[in-house]
């Protein structure tokens, strides 16, 4: 892959082939190592290290301003009360846990449809309804509370990305960051609806080509600064 880089690189931002020939031409992307070394070569950024350092340390002021537009009216706040009722009731409130609620709440707080991204299905279903996905998360659980916007212990989350399961993983969190990682790697667009979510990791959190933020971003980056 190291050997490879140069001619992968112009083949993915001068070509723009499909994802899934890309991934056919080199299959390592899909493992989560492989992909990481990816990004490192692109940035000179370790992607995990960094990601999760950053929103470990932003997370208790983000869950403050998830709370504080919770205890409002209207529909972002109902949505963030209801996934915070979910946290709250959980028994184990380990790192993962919190993960995944703050990255479950923040595009509520930004105003994003994730409707369309962030997708629920039971491991009883047959295969997942992937026809015309760009890019989205499935989360598959064992239940049938398909209706809850946030799950804490699926069987699996799949990362999909034009209309084919790419990779699953058993956390949301690690997911998450697969999904970005790809999207980075493979020189993608961000998704409109999921832009300002997006915006966020590579702008705030990995400091990425951070001097021009959205109106929605920059006031968010002031609350962390006061």
């Amino acid at each position: 892959m190291e050997t490879t880089f140069p001619l992968r690189r112009q083949t993915i931002v001068m070509s723009c082939p499909p994802v899934k020939e890309l991934l056919d031409l080199w299959p390592a992307l899909k493992m989560e190592s492989e992909l990481y070394a990816e990004f490192q070569r692109i940035t000179n950024q370790n992607l995990p290290n960094t990601f999760y350092a950053e929103l470990d340390r932003h997370l208790p002021r983000l869950m403050t301003l998830f709370r504080q537009k919770a205890s409002k009216t209207g529909k972002t706040a109902d949505v963030l009360a209801e996934i915070l009722r979910i946290h709250d009731e959980q028994d184990i409130h380990d790192i993962h846990t919190k993960h995944t609620t703050v990255l479950h709440a923040l595009p509520v707080y930004l105003r994003e449809d994730v409707s369309g991204f962030f997708r629920t299905c039971t491991d009883e279903s047959d295969e997942l309804e992937l026809d015309g996905v760009e890019v989205a998360l499935f989360t598959v659980i064992s239940d049938h509370d398909t209706t809850s916007p946030v799950h804490y212990q699926p069987v699996k989350t799949s990362v999909v990305i034009e209309s084919d399961a790419v990779v699953s993983l058993p956390r949301f969190g690690e997911a998450f960051l697969v999904m970005f990682g790809l999207i980075y790697a493979l020189h993608l667009s961000y998704p409109k609806a999921l832009t300002n979510t997006l915006e966020f990791t590579q702008k705030i959190l990995l400091g990425l080509e951070s001097g021009k933020l959205s109106p929605s971003l920059q006031t968010l980056k002031r609350v962390f600064s006061q």
